[in-house]
């Protein structure tokens, strides 16, 4: 649950940044706290890194956390909830865009080739089932209770009787589903070589189906998933998928699979052996690089991006693990969603091995929000090492240009064996004071506004070499 400022915090605020200002180096915390990106929450960490010339023994560089504001050096956390860290979620979010897209687009520097565009690819959304009837604003007419509930409405998702809601069900639906998208998988592979006349161990010899994939909560507290799914050729996205392969074929067999697979749960206690299943809600849609009628590669890659960042935010739960059932009381929960964190403490005892209570904050969802196949694009792992080696890059070009200055030789010149880096870090806490939090949002929202403005030119750019491109065809 997210907090807005009040003005008492915000009184707090100021004259904690007035106490930073009088130690003087406001400026160069400032720069410290930009180069976290604006972090709501980042670590701190103490210590040293000396650069010591090996063959005498002298030191030709040394950095201590002395000499940093508040004897500590701050570093991003790197949390995805965008109710944790707004600037690190952000992050989070551009990396998987740049994920996605580049399984859509084709990224010769993210492994992926341009050709994958050629693919058959569709944009799918699995629902769960029905737990009982909820409150809703249908396309057409008025909600079951008899109204037109406005958009936002706090009633809308919660139960028209929450009696007969199904808070068991709905739990341990959001606990399997990880599993049910697995059995999904098999069974799509299984479906697609069907129709295509094969065996699904003979499957891999044709083609592979690769799928990036977000997880998203509804209002009513269930999750569903949104999916990019591809099929290519033999050996992946660099080798062209088999003249059967068709966007039809693979929106029929998503269907198929979507019926069939299912995870079976035994009973406990006065609850009966059920199967899990999806719900009849699967909408498929096929995406385009530039045809009309088609959802853009663009727009898919930006919505999954979205959902990436968001736990259960929808439902107004809590962001952090609960550790002891009374500690609900600490919180003000909506009823809808405080019964489905009860469900999960009721049933933990019966499902041991499901981990209910301990995934309580997440409404009994265990998985990963966003996963992908191995085959579909680069990693969100190697999207962080390139930004590490650049910063890496940026660190050393800083170091070398210091040497230089003092008349020492340039690091480029010199064997490995000749340096030697000593350093030693330890943690030191977490957070900011009032006064850097201010600080921290601040920069956080004009490096968001800049980035914005850079993507808006971006998508811009994209629109007209797409018509362009159009044009060629």
């Amino acid at each position: 649950m997210t907090h807005r400022p009040t003005a008492e915090a915000d009184r707090l605020a100021l004259a904690d940044l007035a106490r930073l200002a009088s130690r003087g180096d406001l400026p160069k915390l400032h720069e410290q706290i930009r180069r976290t990106g604006g972090c709501a929450n980042p670590i701190h960490l103490k210590g040293f890194r000396t650069l010591v010339h090996a063959p005498t023994g002298a030191v030709w560089h040394r950095y201590s956390t002395e000499h940093e504001p508040g004897h500590r050096l701050k570093v991003a956390c790197g949390n995805r909830r965008a109710s944790r860290c707004p600037s690190c979620a952000r992050t989070y979010s551009a990396d998987t865009f740049h994920l996605i897209r580049a399984g859509l687009t084709g990224d010769q520097n993210k492994g992926v080739a341009t050709s994958v565009r050629s693919h058959p690819r569709v944009f799918a959304t699995l629902t769960a089932p029905s737990f009982g009837l909820v409150h809703n604003r249908p396309d057409m007419g008025a909600c079951r209770c008899g109204l037109t509930h406005p958009a936002g409405a706090s009633v809308l998702g919660t139960p028209l009787d929450p009696e007969r809601y199904d808070y068991a069900h709905a739990v341990l639906w959001n606990n399997h589903a990880p599993d049910l998208w697995r059995r999904f998988t098999i069974a799509l592979r299984r479906e697609v070589a069907k129709r295509a006349g094969l065996t699904r161990t003979e499957l891999p010899e044709h083609a592979r189906i690769s799928y990036g994939k977000v997880a998203e909560y509804q209002r009513r507290g269930a999750v569903h998933f949104h999916a990019v799914i591809r099929i290519d050729g033999p050996n992946g996205p660099d080798t062209p998928p088999p003249a059967w392969a068709t966007v039809t074929l693979l929106d029929d067999a998503i269907r198929a699979a979507a019926r069939t697979a299912g995870v079976p749960v035994p009973g406990a206690g006065d609850l009966p052996a059920r199967v899990l299943q999806w719900g009849k809600q699967v909408d498929v849609r096929p995406i385009g690089a530039f045809a009309a009628g088609e959802i853009a590669e663009q727009a898919v890659a930006s919505y999954v991006a979205k959902y990436a960042t968001k736990s259960a935010e929808t439902t107004e739960t809590v962001d952090r693990r609960i550790l002891e059932r009374h500690e609900l009381d600490r919180y003000e929960l909506p009823a809808h969603t405080r019964r489905l964190i009860e469900a999960c403490w009721d049933l933990d005892g019966l499902y041991p091995d499901r981990l209910l209570a301990h995934w309580s904050h997440m409404l009994g969802f265990r998985g990963h929000f966003s996963s992908k196949s191995p085959t579909y694009s680069t990693t969100l792992g190697a999207l962080r090492q390139v930004r590490a080696n650049f910063r890496a890059e940026q660190a050393r070009a800083d170091l070398r240009d210091r040497l230089l200055a003092a008349g020492l030789p340039d690091l480029d010149d010199l064997p490995e064996a000749e340096t030697l880096v000593v350093a030693h870090w330890a943690f030191a806490g977490a957070g900011n004071s009032p006064g850097e939090s201010m600080l921290a949002a601040t920069i956080a929202a004009e490096l968001h506004e800049r980035r914005t403005t850079d993507r808006q030119e971006m998508y811009a750019q994209l629109a007209r070499e797409g018509e362009e491109l159009a044009w060629i065809d």
